[in-house]
């Protein structure tokens, strides 16, 4: 199995294969709505529109297993998004990153990614750098800021 062979659920409940997603630069995030990292959606949108021309895709899966802290419906946590960020990358249905009900995407990244690999998610806007091969790059913890990484993301490209 690799990347590309996993499905996830769609805002809208459809399915898709991340295979729709191959030969793009990929960054995945678990986002929350009411978190303090949540400002972080700005930079994630900013990261997304200098780059997104160039096949880079931001992917950004909510989580409420944290405090909490992303209660609403699939729905509601796009329009906050939308109106507050206004994010225009992917968002998908919510879903669990940690736990017995670990969605089959966050078990494949922590499995194989070079960093802290093994290691479950910690927080919200734990991020994942893909190349175009479908292969983890780098994994960023919460703290660090898209601005951070626009670096890695352009080597990329």
């Amino acid at each position: 199995m690799n990347l590309y062979d996993i499905e996830v659920m769609k805002m809208n409940n459809e399915k898709i294969k991340l295979e729709a997603y191959r030969n793009k630069v990929i960054l995945i995030v678990n986002t929350a709505s009411k978190c303090g990292f949540t400002k972080q959606f700005g930079g994630l949108e900013e990261l997304y529109k200098k780059f997104k021309d160039r096949d880079f895709i931001i992917l950004g899966f909510p989580c409420n297993q944290f405090l909490k802290q992303d209660p609403g419906t699939n729905e509601e946590i796009l329009e906050f998004c939308q109106l507050n960020f206004g994010v225009t990358f992917p968002m998908f249905a919510k879903l669990e990153v940690r736990g017995k009900n670990q969605n089959e995407l966050y078990k494949y990244l922590i499995k194989h990614t070079p960093v802290l690999t093994g290691k479950s998610i910690k927080w919200n806007f734990e991020k994942f750098l893909i190349n175009r091969d479908g292969e983890i790059i780098n994994r960023f913890v919460s703290k660090v800021t898209p601005k951070e990484i626009e670096l890695e993301v352009e080597k990329l490209l």
